[in-house]
């Protein structure tokens, strides 16, 4: 999906009655709408307005900006993985391979000095 247009086939549109105010028109009249875009999931109800056509302009203006939204959070998502994979394959700099080098020393000697001490009497 390109996000320039909504597609009309991928949309279930459905309307039920609205609760609330609005008198005996929300009792007699189903107002509210609901939309279902199959492909993603995403629903979308607008109950707003007291009447039909209001609330279906609104659901779908609300369901355009609900994938755009959708959209650049998984833009966003690629690009922190990106990311991540560069800095992970990134190569240490010298004085950091340095650094590392110097630690592992440091534990490999805390490691010798804590074995037992060799009795002589023996």
């Amino acid at each position: 999906m390109d996000g320039s247009s909504l597609s009309k086939e991928d949309v279930v549109e459905s309307f039920v009655r609205s609760s609330g105010p609005g008198g005996q028109n929300v009792n007699k009249v189903a107002t509210c709408v609901v939309l279902v875009h199959k492909p993603t999931g995403i629903i979308v109800k607008c109950q707003k307005f007291r009447t039909q056509f209001q609330n279906r302009q609104q659901a779908w203006d609300m369901l355009e900006k609900a994938l755009q939204e959708r959209q650049q959070q998984q833009r966003l998502f690629r690009q922190a993985r990106r990311e991540k994979l560069r800095r992970q394959n990134a190569k240490r700099s010298l004085p950091a391979k340095e650094r590392v080098l110097e630690n592992k020393k440091k534990k490999g000697l805390k490691k010798r000095n804590r074995q037992k001490v060799k009795d002589w009497n023996d």
